[in-house]
C-alpha cells in the first residue's frame, strides 16, 4: 500500500527536490499549484523507492495520478499506482502525460495503455526573452498596445507584490469577479479560492508576484512560481478591463522581472475557452506542450 499523505505547505522542500530537477515543464508539477488547488482535488503524495508519486481525485472521486518523478524504477512505480487505483475500484488513469513520457510508458507497457490527447489542457510555454522583448513583426500589435498604455498612463509603476499589498490585489480580484459573474461560475469561484490561498501564503509556496499601479490603485497583477530549474509558471494574471492595455503591460513587466535563470515561461492551459486560446496563441508559444490522459486497459 502506498503511504499517501495530504500535500501541505510544509512539503515544499521534499516535493520540489523532485520537480525542480525534472525535465517535465507542465504546470501540474508546480508546488504552488498543488497546494493552492488541494481543496478541490484532495492532492496527496508519497516518496517510494526514490520516486515521487502524486495522487488526486477528479469527478465522482475517481483517483488520478501524475507521472512518477525521480531516479527509481518507472515501471515498478506505475505498477504500484495501478494496484492503488485497483484497490479503490478503478482503472489506472495518469494525467498530464507529455509526448516524451508517453513514449516511455508505451515502451514499458506495450499496448497496455490508451492515450487520449486533451487539447484544452495543453500548456503554452514561451521563451522568457520573447515575452520581454516582443521583437519582430509578429509582436507589432503587442508593442503598439503597450506604447498606447504608456503614453496614456505615463505615471504608472510596477512593483513586486508584498504581503501588505495582498488586500489591494484582492480588491481588484473582487472587481474582476463582479464583471465576470464569478458567483454564477463554479470554475471561477474555485479559481478565486486558489488565488486567495496563494496570495496569503506567498512565502511558503515560493511565489513571486508583481503589480501595475496607477496612482494608488492596482490595475493589474500577476504571480507564479518555479516549475523546474529552467521553467517558471505564471499561475494568475488579472487586470482591470477598463484600463486598456493593462493585460499586455503586466504580461511584459512580470516576464521582465522573473529571475533570469528561467529560460521558459509556462502560462498554463486555455481550458478550451476561445478568447483565452486566441490570446495565448497571439504570444506565439515556443512550445505548445501536448498532454495526454493515459488509461490502463482492462484485460
Amino acid at each position: 500500500m502506498i503511504p499517501f499523505k495530504p500535500i501541505t505547505i510544509h512539503d515544499r522542500e521534499i516535493i520540489t527536490s523532485f520537480t525542480y530537477n525534472s525535465n517535465l515543464r507542465n504546470c501540474d508539477f508546480s508546488f504552488a499549484n498543488m497546494c493552492s488547488w488541494r481543496f478541490l482535488y484532495d492532492s496527496e503524495f508519497a516518496v517510494v523507492e526514490d520516486k515521487l508519486l502524486i495522487r488526486f481525485f477528479i469527478e465522482d472521486h475517481r483517483p488520478a495520478y501524475m507521472v512518477p518523478l525521480g531516479t527509481g524504477d518507472m515501471k515498478h512505480s506505475i505498477e504500484l499506482l495501478e494496484a492503488d487505483a485497483s484497490s479503490l475500484g478503478h482503472t489506472l488513469c495518469i494525467l498530464g502525460v507529455t509526448p516524451d513520457t508517453k513514449e516511455k510508458i508505451e515502451k514499458l507497457f506495450p499496448e497496455e495503455f490508451k492515450f487520449i490527447a486533451e487539447r484544452d489542457y495543453f500548456d503554452y510555454i514561451y521563451l522568457r526573452d520573447n515575452l520581454v522583448g516582443l521583437v519582430g513583426k509578429k509582436y507589432q500589435s503587442k508593442r503598439n498596445h503597450i506604447n498606447r498604455f504608456r503614453q496614456e498612463y505615463d505615471n504608472y509603476r510596477y512593483t513586486p507584490i508584498t504581503r501588505d499589498m495582498v488586500p489591494k490585489c484582492l480588491e481588484l480580484e473582487t472587481k474582476w469577479c463582479v464583471e465576470n459573474d464569478c458567483r454564477e461560475n463554479e470554475d471561477l469561484m474555485n479559481e478565486r479560492r486558489s488565488l486567495t490561498f496563494s496570495l496569503q501564503h506567498m512565502d511558503e509556496l515560493g511565489i513571486i508576484g508583481g503589480a501595475i499601479w496607477i496612482g494608488n490603485e492596482i490595475v493589474a497583477f500577476s504571480f507564479g512560481a518555479p516549475i523546474t530549474n529552467d521553467t517558471f509558471g505564471v499561475h494568475v494574471e488579472k487586470a482591470d478591463t477598463e484600463v486598456d492595455g493593462a493585460y499586455a503591460v503586466i504580461n511584459q513587466e512580470f516576464a521582465s522581472h522573473i529571475p533570469e535563470e528561467y529560460i521558459y515561461v509556462n502560462r498554463e492551459e486555455d481550458l478550451g475557452i476561445p478568447g483565452l486560446r486566441k490570446a495565448k496563441l497571439s504570444y506565439h508559444p515556443a512550445i505548445l506542450l501536448e498532454k495526454y490522459a493515459a488509461i490502463k486497459h482492462r484485460f
